[in-house]
């Protein structure tokens, strides 16, 4: 029985595509449908070259969060979801709305968390003096990019390094293990509880799951 996958995006969707390319058809994973609140993101044209169905929910002028986020939980329950995966979708989202699907929706973020929260992330790192950064995989609980880790990928920062050299070092891993975490949950091997991460029955500790 296959896991039905809704992945929600604002922009270029490429860690759309990696999923897209490591997971579709396979493993368990059913890309069913792919949402957007921008119209012109190119992630859309990523779904239609794979035949997947797309939706765009475009927030009106005024509109609450949470009127915004009733609109936007009638498409996706229409596509019947297992799991939501956040692929660089920029918007906050209301506590009632991630409520509904706690344990059924992740996202990545680009810092080791809980290191630099929000935005800005990669010259944050650099302009602290960090020697190393990368990306999360966790899923999503009501606290911005605080909920339970699943997987890190850590990458160097050299000395001469900007915030866009940094980026394309750091994306480069997150195209390597959102897939793979995607995969996980789809097989039945993660899972969340109590606010804590699990794979395979084993607790997951704080910094992400780290293999002997």
């Amino acid at each position: 029985m296959s896991c039905r996958v809704v992945v929600l995006i604002s922009g270029s969707g490429s860690n759309l595509q990696a999923i897209i390319d490591q997971c579709h058809g396979q493993h368990g994973v059913e890309l069913v449908g792919v949402i957007s609140n921008k119209p012109d993101a190119y992630g859309l044209v990523r779904a239609h070259h794979a035949e997947i169905d797309t939706s765009c929910v475009i927030a009106r002028k005024g509109e609450k969060r949470a009127d915004y986020d009733a609109r936007l939980t009638e498409v996706i329950e229409a596509y019947q979801p297992d799991l939501i995966v956040l692929a660089g979708f920029m918007r906050i989202l209301s506590d009632g709305f991630v409520t509904r699907y706690l344990g059924r929706m992740l996202n990545i973020h680009p810092s080791l968390l809980p290191k630099y929260t929000g935005l800005d992330t990669h010259q944050r790192a650099i302009d602290a003096g960090d020697s190393e950064h990368g990306a999360s995989v966790h899923f999503v609980t009501p606290e911005l990019d605080a909920g339970p880790v699943v997987l890190q990928a850590k990458v160097p920062i050299y000395e001469g390094d900007d915030a866009t050299l940094l980026a394309e070092r750091v994306h480069e891993q997150e195209h390597a293990i959102y897939p793979l975490v995607v995969k996980w949950f789809a097989q039945g091997r993660l899972a969340m509880k109590d606010d804590t991460a699990f794979l395979d029955g084993d607790a997951i500790g704080p910094g992400g799951y780290a293999p002997d």
